[in-house]
């Protein structure tokens, strides 16, 4: 696999293409220009797949509509993929991979290709390439074949703020782990969790708070 310089994380009825945030002017410091631009590639597939899995995550957390389609996964009775595509990268970026892959099967089960990229992605990391190639062709079915319609979300305030998102992806830029700060991981990992799964076990769920929490601890880390 090839490294290009990211610009999209896909559509999936978001209406927009996924571009990271460009800095406000009080974000002082941050070089976007630098931070989007690719390093050398990794030294092996697996690697190069992990890091491109963290590069496709924090896309999806910037969405300017990230925040609205994770409160229509949990504040709506039909089923959201985009809110869960959210949560799995969420989920991921807290370091819980069970939970990401579940949420991630469960958004591409509702037609995101994202999703389903995010899944080949994963397994490629892994070195579970035959898993990786089914969902590769799983995405590009996706994306290609008809799309059910998807509700109209207005941008909001964002789901992290842009200097968190500049952390994450200045992680990614040194070829590390992406990981949320302390405070907003600590938000994730309080989910509640539904432990009758038997492929996974304890499932962190979506709760009614979360995006609000999200907001609070961001506000938290602007004020320090």
């Amino acid at each position: 696999m090839t490294r290009g310089t990211p610009t999209s994380a896909g559509h999936d009825g978001l209406h927009s293409p996924v571009r990271a945030p460009r800095p406000r002017p009080d974000d002082t410091g941050v070089s976007w220009d630098r931070l989007l631009t690719a390093p050398r590639p990794f030294p092996s597939e697996h690697l190069q797949a992990a890091h491109e899995l963290d590069l496709a995550t924090t896309l999806v957390l910037a969405m300017p509509t990230a925040a609205a389609s994770l409160d229509l996964l949990v504040n709506d009775r039909r089923i959201h993929p985009e809110g869960a595509l959210v949560l799995g990268a969420l989920l991921h970026a807290a370091h819980h991979r069970d939970g990401a892959q579940f949420w991630w099967q469960f958004a591409a089960g509702g037609g995101s290709y994202t999703a389903a990229s995010c899944l080949s992605l994963l397994h490629r990391s892994l070195g579970e390439f035959l898993d990786a190639e089914v969902w590769r062709r799983q995405a590009e079915t996706l994306a290609t074949g008809p799309r059910p319609p998807r509700p109209v979300l207005g941008c909001r305030d964002a789901l992290l703020p842009s200097a968190v998102l500049a952390e994450i992806l200045a992680l990614c830029h040194e070829g590390l782990d992406v990981k949320l700060p302390p405070r907003l991981a600590a938000v994730i990992h309080q989910l509640p969790v539904d432990c009758d799964d038997p492929e996974y076990g304890e499932l962190p769920q979506v709760s009614s708070t979360l995006v609000r929490d999200l907001a609070g601890r961001g506000r938290d880390l602007a004020g320090r």
